[in-house]
């Protein structure tokens, strides 16, 4: 592999790596559905989780911005922040290979399946 194909790949895996890491955790995950659909204030996203600080979950939006799962946009001191859905690309096409292999599989399966019982 080329230095320039090596660095290239070493950024998707970074950025894969961060993705994974990020969405590991629940809460972060429950925060990807809350901006999934619309634009939220910050502050509307902490509303939603009564048992958390505001703190917490500003550093879980800063994980998920840093990861590029979400996209921040601050309007005076409002900081409103929602889904990119670019971001979640590469973990989609990484586990897209699995559910492949698993559909070819299973459809060996059902032909041999078929046959046997011809």
């Amino acid at each position: 592999m080329s230095a320039v194909a090596s660095s290239f790949s070493d950024r998707l895996n970074k950025g894969m790596d961060a993705a994974l890491r990020a969405i590991a955790e629940p809460r972060r995950r429950a925060i990807l559905r809350l901006v999934r659909d619309e634009e939220r204030l910050a502050g509307d996203i902490a509303e939603a989780f009564p048992d958390v600080t505001h703190s917490a979950i500003s550093q879980h939006l800063k994980v998920l911005r840093e990861a590029g799962l979400v996209e921040e946009r601050r309007e005076g001191v409002r900081r409103f922040y929602r889904l990119r859905p670019e971001g979640l690309q590469e973990v989609r096409a990484f586990l897209a290979d699995f559910w492949d292999d698993s559909l070819t599989r299973l459809k060996a399966a059902a032909e041999a399946f078929a046959r046997e019982q011809r």
